[in-house]
Formats: C-alpha cells, structure tokens, sequence
C-alpha cells in the first residue's frame, strides 16, 4: 500500500488526541499539542528575547567585577566551574562502575520469555535516504515476530531523490507494509513524518527505526516485553556503529556509542531509574505517546523531547542493553558538526523548555530531579567549558589565584577525566579489540571541537537565528567535489550485519539521536 498523503497535517488525529493532551499538565515554553496553533520553528525566538539571557548574564557580570574587582569575580567563577565539574565527575564515575559491575550479566542473561506479544507498528521515517531503503526494506521485514500482530510504515518524507520509487518497487506485498508518501515542505521534519504514520498506525506498542539502521531480528522481542510492566511508557535498545573501519571520524564514534550506550544509558538506569529515550531503536506505548500528542514537530531532537514529557507525566522510560541495532556513523568532519550541531540545538531547547518544569514537578525525588538536570545541561557543558578556557587565560594573565600545578591538575581532572572514564569503560563492556583503546587518544581534541559545536549553537540562538530539522546524510549520499561534479559516497562496509559493540556521542556520553 503507498497512499499519498494529504498536505496539511494538523488537526485532530484519529487517537483523539487534543488540547488537554499533555505531559500531565506540564507543557514546555515552546511546545503544545498538534492541536494546538502551531509556535515559531524550534530556537527561533524573537531575536530580541534570545539575545536578551546573554546579555543579562554580561551585565552581572561587569556590575560584579565593578563591584568586587576582577580578580575576586575571576576566583568566585573558577570554585563554581570546579565545583560544577566535580558533580559531572562524581556522575560519571557512578555510571561507569555500575556498568562495569552489573551490565555484563545483564547482557549474558537469556531472556525470560513470558508471552507477551502486543501488537506492534514499526514506523521509519525516510528523507533522501535512497542510499539505504532498500536495505532498509530488507532488515524490518526480517524482525522476528507474528505477522498478524505486526504491521510497518515507511514514510517517504517529500524525498527529492528517488526514495519514494525505491520504497514502492521493493516493499513486499504483505498487507501490513504501508508505504507513505509525505509531501515536501509541510514541515515538521522527522517528528511531522512519524506523526503522520502515528496517524494511521494501529499497535498498542509503537517501534521506531532510522532509515540507516539495521535492528537485529529479535530487537521487538526484547523491546516490548517490558510494556507488561503498566508503569513503562518507553523503552530504548542499544545502538552500534556497523561501519567502524570506514574511517578515522567512524572509528571515534563508535568508541562514543560504546560508552553512551554501555556506560551511560546503563548507568542513567541503574542508578536514578532515568535512562533516555534515544529516538530510535525504540518503542513507546502507543497510548502514552497519544496522550502526549505524539511527537513535538517544533523540536529538532524530539527525543530527548518525548523523553522529559514521559517522565514529567509520571511514566517510566526503561534501557534494554541487549536489544541491538547496527547504525551507521558519520564519515566525514562536516556531516559530523552538522548532526552535532542539531542534537546541541535540540538539546539546548530542551533545557530552556523543561528545566522549570523539572523542578515544579511533584512526581520527580529531589534526586531525580538533579539528575534530569544534569542530563539536560549535557548540552551546556562543553560551553561552560568554553568560559573555563577563557578563565584560565585569564589566571596566567594575573586575574585570579596562581597558577600552580596543582590548581591546574585539578581543574582539568574534574573537566576531562570523567568522560574518558566512561570512554574506557564502554571499551571494556564491549570487548572491543584493543587497538581501539589508542583512539582515546583522540578524544581531547574531539572534546575541543564538541565544545565549539555547543558553543556555536548556544550563540546561533543567542542572536536569534531559527533552526529546523537537518537530516544527517549517509556514507552513500551523493557530495560535491571541489569542481563542482557530484559524487557518490563509499557505502558502509560493515553495514550488512556487522554485531559487535555499542552507542554515545564523541565528547559528551549522552544518548540522543
């Protein structure tokens, strides 16, 4: 079946999902329900709004460096910096020997198998992606689990390329494929296309897969088995970079995603109960993400979104760490900061949208409330960062304490050594081969460059520029050569069916998509 669907996307869906549809109340500053008038394109405030935050925080800081000289504010911002880097440490340092300890025997552990089989639609959202559809195609029509419970929509989101006509030519001819084909430039980007399938989807337990993943065959039965549990609304698998050898940037990867998933999702889980929704390779009750007025279309990491409106609603996200999907990394520097750049815009966002509501809220402990904070200041870190280089510019040129060793030793430890514990310790879960641990290396630099993409994207929203949904483009997308000719990217080499390691994001170890 390949319907076309009709332009306009709001209104109301066929859940009866309306107004009242939100996270138990809680709503963030520049998120409604779909339908509800739909709010500026996400990070795009007035640019007299967005510039104004920035400009708050110089002119205290100039009114206290008048004040109390600028030695004293240099000294007070450095005990705050290494005070806020010792949290993370401590967090860091948390997850990484609970992961150690417990996540072996988690993945070890056969799965108990108790019955449960909820109907469930598979939803892929696809935009230019005729590099991959129809490997695509072929991996989720090999998932294992009955056909009678189990249907699929692929929906071909105003492609400009020849997705569309590749997803019809090879989808099977069973009657749950359904082929959707989304007009161009209705908006929304991944969100919009996954709502229009949510439209038409009729499982009690909605999956969701990327264009360029390749879900292991038992992934559904690992990731719905834990809706038998009424408290879970969400469940997130673990991802794997398949094409670790395609490239130096690849490589680095999928060391991050090896301690992202094994180290920080896990650790998020088994020591606040908050692991994340990850935007793919993973499944939420189709009943909660109704009530929540299914995916915000204004957010450009609608996962990360998703994941603070379920847990504000009073819902469970769970991590399973043996429900694996094969994805493929970036290959090159620019495709690199452009899909870091929209993860730090939409993570930034979401920070602004729901740190008050995290806070407010009555469902949330006092620690959960911490470490929902954390996760979403992820994104504000390697900006912090960026104002501790500046502060130690300014103590070897004299404003603040002495720059002796051991200030020094301290002030970095706090700042770097976390991650690269994670980073080691996803090595290690993973069994990776060991000449992967000289990519750690790399990860000093890597942090620099993460620390300008945050930054970039805090300023780009300081001024007031609008951001939209990007898709990240894959390693056989055609590029540009420098006179001008197109080009076809190498394919994944190890895309077919490549299992061996795990998830993350180089620079920082927070899962999103």
């Amino acid at each position: 079946m390949t319907p076309h669907l009709p332009p306009a996307t709001s209104g109301p869906s066929p859940s009866g999902a309306g107004p009242e549809a939100r996270a138990g109340g809680v709503a963030s500053e520049g998120w409604a329900p779909r339908t509800a008038p739909a709010p500026p394109v996400v990070a795009a405030p007035a640019a007299k709004a967005a510039f104004g935050f920035p400009l708050t925080v110089l002119g205290a800081i100039v009114l206290l460096g008048v004040v109390f000289g600028p030695r004293a504010v240099v000294t007070g911002a450095g005990i705050a910096l290494e005070v806020l880097f010792c949290a993370y440490f401590v967090r860091h340092l948390s997850f990484a020997a609970t992961a150690l300890r417990a996540a072996p025997d988690d993945v070890a552990t056969p799965p108990v198998d108790t019955g449960f089989r909820p109907t469930v639609s598979v939803l892929v959202a696809c935009h230019n992606e005729e590099a991959v559809a129809e490997r695509l195609v072929g991996a989720l029509v090999a998932l294992d689990y009955p056909r009678d419970r189990l249907e699929w929509f692929v929906v071909d989101d105003g492609s400009t390329d020849r997705t569309g006509e590749i997803l019809d030519a090879v989808a099977p001819a069973e009657p749950g494929f359904h082929v959707l084909h989304r007009p161009a430039g209705v908006g929304g980007g991944k969100s919009g296309a996954l709502n229009a399938a949510l439209d038409q989807a009729t499982g009690d337990v909605i999956v969701i897969f990327d264009a360029d993943h390749r879900p292991h065959t038992d992934v559904l039965l690992r990731l719905v088995r834990h809706f038998e549990d009424p408290q879970v609304a969400a469940v997130q698998g673990r991802c794997q970079i398949a094409n670790l050898d395609d490239s130096p940037l690849a490589t680095l990867v999928g060391v991050d995603y090896m301690a992202g998933y094994f180290v920080n999702e896990y650790g998020r889980q088994a020591v606040s109960r908050l692991p994340a929704y990850g935007g793919a390779n993973c499944a939420v009750r189709a009943s909660d993400l109704r009530r929540l007025g299914g995916w915000n279309p204004h957010s450009v990491t609608e996962d990360t979104d998703l994941t603070l409106r379920l847990v504000l609603a009073g819902s469970r996200v769970r991590y399973d760490v043996t429900a694996v999907d094969d994805e493929e990394g970036v290959l090159t520097f620019d495709r690199y900061w452009s899909q870091r750049e929209r993860w730090a815009r939409g993570h930034q966002q979401a920070w602004r949208d729901y740190r008050h509501a995290v806070w407010t809220s009555r469902r949330l402990t006092f620690w959960e409330k911490v470490e929902s904070t954390m996760f979403l200041f992820a994104f504000h870190l390697p900006v912090v960062s960026t104002f501790g280089m500046v502060l130690l510019v300014a103590w070897f040129a004299g404003y603040g304490p002495p720059t002796d060793p051991v200030a020094l030793a301290v002030y970095s430890t706090f700042l770097f050594l976390g991650p690269m514990v994670e980073l080691g310790a996803g090595l290690l879960l993973a069994r990776a081969d060991r000449r992967l641990a000289i990519s750690l290396v790399w990860f000093l630099p890597m942090f620099l460059i993460s620390m300008a993409v945050c930054t970039w994207a805090w300023l780009q929203w300081a001024v007031g520029r609008s951001y939209s949904w990007a898709k990240t483009k894959r390693a056989g997308d055609p590029f540009e050569l420098a006179d001008g000719r197109a080009a076809v990217g190498a394919s994944a080499t190890g895309a077919a069916g490549a299992a061996a390691t795990g998830p993350s994001l180089v620079g920082h170890t927070e899962v999103t998509a």
